[in-house]
């Protein structure tokens, strides 16, 4: 069969004047780029070379140059704010970003920039109401692009945290948190992977309430007690309010049951805080003390005992074990509360569970025992108290007591109420699982 080859040069044709083209635009685009370098002044050259070395200070003089020769340099002018900012010298980073912001001719976007940037300054400076006032104007306006919106209430959402205006904070959460994907620039199926703020909300509510309930006067009078009745059902409205916002809200029910003990409603006390072994079991260590003194005030510390012993069982946690320890050796003495904490041991096998053993022995043993257990006691103590802490798991700030906001990044439940130790302990119970796994003979 013959085939037609006439098609062939002019196919060679069309390579040829492809191949062509392409090295065409190539020169181009190589022209202008040698165009557009030779046209930036050698301070910029050195100030990137600076840059790369980590030479800030040279790099930050380089770029003031190019940015005297080149006002029109916007996006030098934002790098160099920047480098002014994360150095610590603000006041100069406000300069330059106020200068941006006040400029004629500059975009909308641009303009936004220097303003969030402006903004950012004056909070790292601690001037939070000017920060506030900028950000709150452009929140109003909805000016920028989506992303700039939606950083705009981010930042202002952290001023309003900053200064305690949890009613603001509550709005700007809200806000961000219905906001649709048209809104921040998120596709409707990435909408469900965008960051929700039913958290932080409901620790503003418990800020709120907790705040009315520190308010109260201290001496009470007719007015006051009317006064007081009334704030401490707003402080309940609030509670409710932080549970509507995030149903798994802990912290709601561990105030609104230390609210009931204090009014003496001890039964619905230990009714709220067993709320918490449905929302998160972990949590119930923070509880123990004052479940047990509930079950105490109602004459009935025996049955308190052994319902933080299942508790113990089911959820084994320090601040559990400690608690039943404390209250094993006041009311059965030191051997029972050593054969507690020794059956606990076999199970959970932790520093601070040896270190209440140790206790234990020291109280029951001969006074020839004592000196050489108290040393050893005082040598596991040492390592276990390093180890009882409680982890951030933002940003891995350790504390000995626990927070709902970090003091550290400032993140909202990033503590763990597990300790450090329990974690370590887990840890080791899952690796030994695993291997006993992978030890077990496969069924035929």
């Amino acid at each position: 069969m013959n085939i037609d080859a006439g098609w062939l040069p002019w196919a060679l044709v069309g390579a040829l004047i492809f191949f062509a083209a392409g090295w065409f635009v190539a020169r181009l685009d190589l022209k202008q780029l040698l165009i557009e370098s030779r046209a930036m002044p050698q301070s910029y050259f050195k100030g990137l070379n600076f840059l790369l070395n980590e030479q800030q200070d040279k790099a930050i003089e380089a770029f003031i140059e190019v940015t005297k020769t080149n006002p029109e340099a916007v996006e030098l002018q934002f790098a160099l704010g920047s480098l002014f900012r994360r150095r610590g010298e603000v006041d100069r980073a406000i300069h330059v970003h106020q200068n941006l912001s006040e400029r004629n001719g500059l975009s909308v976007e641009a303009r936004t920039t220097a303003l969030i940037e402006l903004a950012i300054d004056y909070q790292k400076s601690g001037l939070t109401d000017h920060s506030e006032k900028i950000l709150s104007d452009l929140a109003a306006k909805a000016v920028g692009t989506t992303s700039q919106q939606a950083q705009t209430l981010r930042l202002l959402l952290d001023v309003y945290v900053q200064e305690k205006n949890w009613l603001n904070a509550i709005d700007a959460a809200s806000r961000l948190d219905a906001g649709t994907p048209e809104e921040f620039g998120t596709t409707k199926l990435s909408l469900s992977k965008r960051r929700r703020y039913q958290k932080e909300v409901a620790h503003f509510y418990c800020e709120l309430a907790a705040e009315l309930r520190s308010n109260q006067p201290q001496e009470p009078s007719a007015a006051s007690t009317s006064s007081t009745s009334s704030r401490d059902g707003e402080a309940n409205a609030y509670l409710d309010l932080a549970l509507a916002a995030d149903p798994d809200c802990v912290r709601a029910n561990l105030m609104r049951g230390e609210w009931q003990a204090k009014a003496h409603q001890h039964a619905d006390a230990i009714a709220t805080w067993h709320k918490i072994e449905q929302q998160d079991p972990a949590f119930l260590g923070l509880a123990a003390d004052r479940l047990l003194d509930s079950y105490r005030a109602l004459d009935n510390g025996a049955n308190g005992l052994a319902d933080l012993r299942n508790l113990q069982q089911h959820y084994p946690a320090l601040d559990l074990l400690n608690a039943i320890f404390d209250a094993t050796l006041a009311s059965d003495g030191p051997h029972a509360a050593y054969e507690l904490v020794k059956e606990d041991l076999r199970n959970n096998p932790t520093l601070v569970g040896l270190d209440r053993l140790l206790e234990a022995q020291i109280l029951a043993a001969p006074e020839e025992r004592k000196h050489d257990l108290q040393m050893l006691k005082e040598l596991v103590h040492s390592h276990s108290s390093t180890l009882a802490v409680y982890l951030c798991k933002q940003c891995g700030f350790k504390a000995k007591q626990f927070y709902w906001q970090c003091p550290a990044c400032g993140g909202w439940e990033t503590f763990s109420p597990r300790r450090t130790a329990e974690y370590e302990t887990a840890n080791r119970h899952l690796a030994r699982s695993q291997i006993e796994g992978r030890r077990l003979p496969a069924e035929d």
